[in-house]
Parts: structure tokens; C-alpha cells; sequence
């Protein structure tokens, strides 16, 4: 395992990545090819480490996503990396990643092609598919949140058996794609409470689903997100709208 302090590491293919310090990290472990980052950073949290520690592959051969959904994780097609933070407001949890999704969103607006949109719950999208994913895993300490483990995957080319996939612009380097996401999803982090009004509105001017209509996590239309992170969906007459904290999106093409 390689850990990167004040130092500037040198990826397989040379290309030059920031120091921790450069990125506003306490610490930066780089592996050459694990199984899943999210499992190495749960590792060493369970060991003590610290928050703002950041776990870097080349490869992943057990990449995950969301739902056991699997993430493409091969050499150079992208950024594959896990963030350990300690929040000390439990209350965030339930609205983490979609406060980290405003953040990425953000960061690559200028490195896409397409306008950023976001896909409740943890989906970054663009006008050709997904570029990105989030997956927040939480371990407990008794009633409380002992760390939280920050998956983050970026492609940076499309996997060509992945129709619904889309990727960052041609040439943006693994380096960049660090310096414009890492810092905005540890000032991301460090936000307590739900989700503010002007976060509602941000998200609601990108969200994705939005006046769609959807079969599941439950059949109706999409009216927007709450302020502690639940799907609001309108039932077909539109007078009844329930929050739906859990599932993922399905939408109804019939419609």
C-alpha cells in the first residue's frame, strides 16, 4: 500500500497527482489494483483512521455501486476513489449524497460537455448518460455514526458495453478530476443538518427525474426532493404526494 503524505505519487502511466495536502486531505493512499476502495477505506477507518483520508485505485475488479450494482472500473477509464469521513451531525446521513451529488455536480459542469443533472438518489448524469455515482456507506458506534465511507466513481471514457454511460471531456486527467471534486465534497461533508432551501433549489434546478413519471420505487410522478432527502412522488390524480425515503428509480417508459 502506498500512502501519500506531503509528497507528490506517480500514477502507472506517469501522469502526476497532487499532494494530500495540495487537495486538503490529512492523508492520500494510492493502490495499483484493489478489489473495491470502499473496502480499503473501511479497513483502515475500522483501525483509526482519520477523517480526510482518501483511498485511490487504478483498478478495481470489485467495484461496487449502490444497490450491489457494479461500477466499470478498469486502468485509466477513470477516477475510482473512496473518502473516510467522521460527520459529527448524524442527521446528515440521510442527505449525504445528495449533498455530495450538488458538489460533484459543480465540480464538472466545466468538464462535460453537457449541463450536469442529478438522478435521486446518488446518480450524476449528463444529457448522454451517467458520469458519475456515489455510494455512502455508514458504520455505527453504538447510536452513533462512527465514520462514513464516500465512494465516488468518475469515468473518464465511456465503457463501450455500457449504452446508458457517459464521461468527462477527452484529456481531463485523473489529476484534475481530483482537484476540482475533493475539496467541494469535504466542505460538502462538513455541512450539518438537512438539506437548506438553497440546496432544494439547486438540486430542483438539476434534478433529473423531475415531471416524470416513474413505475418505481413507487408509481407516480416525480414532483421534486424534501429537505431530509425523501423522493416525492404525486399519485396519477396528483393530489396526494408521498416522500419515499428508500429505492432506486425506475421510469415508466410506457407513459
Amino acid at each position: 500500500m502506498r500512502v501519500m503524505r506531503g509528497r507528490a505519487m506517480h500514477a502507472p502511466d506517469d501522469e502526476q497527482l497532487q499532494s494530500a495536502s495540495a487537495l486538503g486531505l490529512v492523508q492520500l493512499v494510492h493502490e495499483r489494483e484493489v478489489a473495491s476502495t470502499m473496502d480499503v477505506a473501511h479497513a483502515l477507518a475500522a483501525d483509526g483512521a482519520p477523517a480526510g483520508l482518501l483511498v485511490v485505485a487504478d483498478r478495481q475488479h470489485q467495484g461496487r455501486g449502490r444497490g450491489g450494482n457494479r461500477w466499470e472500473s478498469r486502468d485509466g477509464a477513470g477516477l475510482w476513489m473512496t473518502l473516510i469521513e467522521r460527520p459529527v451531525d448524524q442527521r446528515v446521513i440521510g442527505v449525504l449524497a445528495l449533498r455530495l451529488g450538488l458538489a460533484i455536480a459543480d465540480a464538472l459542469d466545466p468538464l462535460v460537455e453537457d449541463r450536469i443533472q442529478l438522478k435521486w438518489p446518488n446518480d450524476v448524469m449528463t444529457g448522454r448518460g451517467k458520469v458519475a455515482g456515489i455510494l455512502v456507506e455508514a458504520r455505527w458506534r453504538n447510536a452513533s455514526v462512527d465514520w462514513v465511507a464516500v465512494g465516488i466513481g468518475i469515468n473518464r471514457r465511456v465503457p463501450p458495453e455500457i449504452k446508458s454511460a457517459a464521461a468527462v471531456r477527452e484529456g481531463v486527467s485523473r489529476a484534475r478530476l481530483l482537484e476540482a471534486v475533493v475539496p467541494r465534497l469535504r466542505a460538502a461533508v462538513s455541512v450539518q443538518g438537512q438539506l437548506s432551501d438553497n440546496e432544494l433549489a439547486a438540486w430542483h434546478a438539476r434534478d433529473f427525474a423531475r415531471g416524470r413519471r416513474i413505475a418505481a420505487p413507487r408509481a407516480g410522478r416525480v414532483v421534486g426532493i424534501a429537505a431530509d432527502g425523501a423522493l416525492l412522488v404525486a399519485d396519477a390524480t396528483g393530489a396526494a404526494v408521498e416522500a419515499v425515503h428508500a429505492g432506486s428509480l425506475v421510469f415508466d417508459e410506457g407513459a
